[in-house]
C-alpha cells in the first residue's frame, strides 16, 4: 500500500504517507497556521517514506464534520494531487474515523466533537451498528438517545472532544460506566485502515464535485440566509 492521508477536521494538522510497511506521520498542533505548513507537511512525509505522488495508490482525507476552513484546505491539496495523477480520493467520515479503532471493544461507542453554539457533531455505534446517524445535536439529544440504548454495555466516548463532553454531560446518563478516551491517536492511521479497505473494494472514491460534508451552515452563510 502507498497512500497519503490528511486530517484536518480539527486545528491539530495530521498528515501522514504510508510505503508499504512504514509509515510517516506529522502532526502539528498551530491553530491557524494551518495554510502556510499543509503544503510542505506533505512534501516532507512523502520525502521520508521515499514516495512520489505519482505512484501513490490512494489519498484519504476527512471529509467532515469539522473545521469549515480546514476542510477546505485539506480538500484543495489533496484533489489538486488526485486530478494530476489521476489517484482516487477517499473521503471518510470525521466521526467514523475518530472511532474506527474502538468499535470492536465490548462498550456503546460514542464519537464526538464540538460543534460549538452549545452543540455536539456526534454518532453513536454498537460494534459496526449505527445507533445515532452522525449529527449536529444538543447535549440533550445524545444522552436521551444513550439513555435509551438497551445493549447492557457501558459507554466509551471518544473523539477531539471526548473529555469536554464527559465533564459536561457525564452524570446525566442512567445506569451505565461511562469513560472516555482522550484524544491520542494517529487519525492518519484510522484512514489508512478504512480508505485501504475501500480501494481493496475497488470503490471508485469521489466524484471531481465532490466536497467536504458540513452538517451546519456557516456563519457567513447564515447571515445571508437571514
Amino acid at each position: 500500500m502507498k497512500a497519503l492521508a490528511v486530517d484536518l477536521a480539527v486545528t491539530k494538522l495530521t498528515v501522514a504517507a504510508k510505503n508499504d510497511d512504514h509509515t510517516v506521520t506529522a502532526s502539528y498542533d498551530i491553530g491557524m497556521k494551518q495554510s502556510e505548513t499543509l503544503v510542505p507537511a506533505i512534501e516532507y512525509v512523502l520525502e521520508k517514506a521515499g514516495l512520489e505522488k505519482n505512484k501513490l495508490d490512494f489519498l484519504a482525507i476527512t471529509n467532515g464534520p469539522g473545521s469549515f476552513t480546514g476542510l477546505r484546505l485539506a480538500f484543495a491539496a489533496l484533489k489538486a494531487i488526485e486530478l494530476a495523477f489521476n489517484i482516487p480520493l477517499y473521503g471518510i467520515s470525521t466521526l467514523d474515523c475518530y472511532s474506527e479503532c474502538y468499535r470492536a471493544l465490548p462498550f456503546t461507542v460514542v464519537s464526538i466533537m464540538d460543534a460549538r453554539k452549545d452543540k455536539f457533531y456526534a454518532k453513536i455505534f454498537d460494534g459496526e451498528k449505527t445507533l445515532l446517524d452522525e449529527g449536529d445535536y444538543e447535549p440533550e439529544e445524545i444522552i436521551s438517545a444513550l439513555n435509551s440504548v438497551e445493549n447492557g454495555k457501558d459507554i466509551l466516548v471518544c473523539g477531539s472532544d471526548a473529555e469536554m463532553f464527559c465533564t459536561q454531560e457525564k452524570d446525566k446518563i442512567c445506569g451505565k460506566k461511562v469513560y472516555f478516551q482522550p484524544f491520542c491517536i494517529n487519525t492518519t492511521d484510522m484512514l489508512f485502515s478504512i480508505a485501504g479497505k475501500m480501494h481493496e473494494e475497488k470503490n471508485t472514491g469521489l466524484n471531481d464535485y465532490d466536497g467536504p460534508v458540513y452538517l451546519r451552515a456557516s456563519e457567513a452563510e447564515e447571515k445571508i440566509a437571514k
